[in-house]
């Protein structure tokens, strides 16, 4: 199957025309990411001054084919209203629309369901991006390398240790032609250590028959579901039809891409530069870092300018009153209406909006919830974790907790009182020491 154009899109000059879809979650999942998704849905959080899928979002705006954006998620419509509405000031060359899913239907799931919508206009490629990832999102560079290749679909892939590959989707590629030879969601032995980032491009006209043909294999394939008692195999029942159809969530990484590497046409785009994924509260303060750094690469205006006091990169928020003294950085954003007092150290850090600082107070690798209080002299601290590690978890006493150390909207952290590796539920009040613990 293949689109045509039609002449007058030809002579418009629409040929090659590209869409991006960003799929943004719902409300249900997001768990992970508490105490902060209690009060901001992840991908509005900010990462080193934006929103997550602002990053995004600024990414796409700089490949020229694009001009529509489609957000898919099955959050409530009014929560991406106010960030749309700023967006389409920013990037005027884009039209973004939020889609929402009336349930969660899986990464393809949603696209198939919006697929009216997104072909409107006959597009040729098709980006899809996950939003809690960070990277530099090379989508020009993927774009160039489908039409060297003629490639139906290009999947960005980075290289990690070999005992964190099996956390991740894994590709098999020859090493030559770039041509994805396998793919496995989360192999439960190794096969590779270059993994699916969780961008992808591809041609619209293969993009939505592959996910009707899984659809499809899903429907042939008889279901067998069984009440608890399992003596018999009479207990046993077929699924109705329409019992499928509510429960059916077709996800990319499962049930196309592995369909599709035994085509010749998907290929991998192998990013050098920096890659994470955003799952974990914690996860924010090693994506905040690369932004930052980023952002400081690129010479970004956005930036404070540094200082003996002022140890790059720091993003201070205009609107935020820091003293003078205090010292911040590397690697910490400070978000608006933030008061930070005299002789304040705060590094590889995040402090939201609203938020309070008293004077000689020490925060490093830590999240400070919105509207929270630091008293004097007190200490928020979490634990560095390796550069490399795509994991914020550490092992402490024999117990597993965060290497962050997360304050939930409005907490109170008393003078003089140290918090260590902790993650606060909002509206707490710290006034003694404490480490390795969740406060509800």
């Amino acid at each position: 199957m293949s689109l045509q154009i039609p002449h007058h899109q030809k002579a418009n000059g629409n040929t090659g025309a590209t869409k991006a879809v960003i799929l943004v979650g719902g409300a249900s999942r997001g768990t992970r990411f508490r105490p902060l998704s209690l009060d901001v849905p992840k991908p509005l959080f900010d990462v080193a001054g934006h929103p997550i899928i602002w990053h995004c979002l600024t990414a796409i705006s700089k490949v020229p084919s694009i001009h529509e954006v489609y957000l898919i998620g099955y959050y409530e419509e009014h929560v991406f209203r106010d960030f749309i509405k700023d967006s389409s000031s920013e990037f005027p060359d884009l039209s973004i629309k939020y889609l929402r899913e009336y349930q969660a239907l899986g990464t393809a799931g949603g696209l198939y369901h919006f697929r009216d919508a997104i072909l409107k206009g006959r597009p040729e490629n098709i980006f899809v991006l996950n939003s809690d990832v960070c990277c530099s999102f090379p989508l020009n560079e993927m774009l160039q390398l489908t039409q060297e290749r003629r490639a139906e679909a290009v999947i960005l892939g980075t290289r990690v240790s070999e005992d964190a590959a099996s956390n991740f989707g894994c590709i098999v590629s020859d090493s030559h032609t770039r041509r994805v030879l396998h793919y496995v969601e989360k192999p439960e032995s190794y096969i590779s250590n270059l993994i699916n980032c969780g961008v992808y491009l591809f041609r619209a006209d293969v993009l939505f028959p592959s996910i009707r043909t899984a659809i499809q294999r899903r429907a042939d394939r008889p279901r067998l579901g069984s009440y608890r008692s399992s003596e018999n195999l009479a207990s046993s029942y077929m699924f109705d039809e329409e019992d499928t159809q509510k429960n059916e969530v077709i996800r990319l990484e499962q049930d196309i891409l592995g369909e599709m590497a035994d085509t010749n046409l998907f290929f991998v785009y192998e990013t050098k530069d920096f890659w994470r994924q955003i799952k974990t509260a914690g996860s924010a303060i090693p994506a905040n870092a690369l932004y930052l750094q980023k952002a400081q690469q690129s010479g970004s205006s956005e930036l404070a300018a540094p200082s003996a006091n002022i140890k790059a990169p720091v993003f201070i928020h205009p609107t935020a009153n820091v003293h003078p003294t205090a010292v911040l950085g590397p690697n910490v954003s400070i978000g608006p209406r933030v008061t930070i007092g005299p002789g304040v150290r705060i590094k590889e850090s995040i402090v939201l909006e609203d938020a309070e600082v008293k004077h000689d107070a020490c925060i490093l690798y830590s999240i400070i919830g919105w509207g929270s209080r630091v008293g004097a002299w007190a200490r928020v601290e979490g634990t560095p974790t390796p550069v490399t590690s795509h994991n914020t978890s550490i092992i402490k006493n024999g117990v597993k907790v965060q290497a962050i150390t997360i304050l939930g909207k409005e907490c109170g952290v008393g003078d003089e009182v140290r918090v260590q590796n902790c993650i606060c539920l909002p509206f707490k009040d710290l006034k003694r020491d404490v480490s390795n613990e969740v406060i509800m």
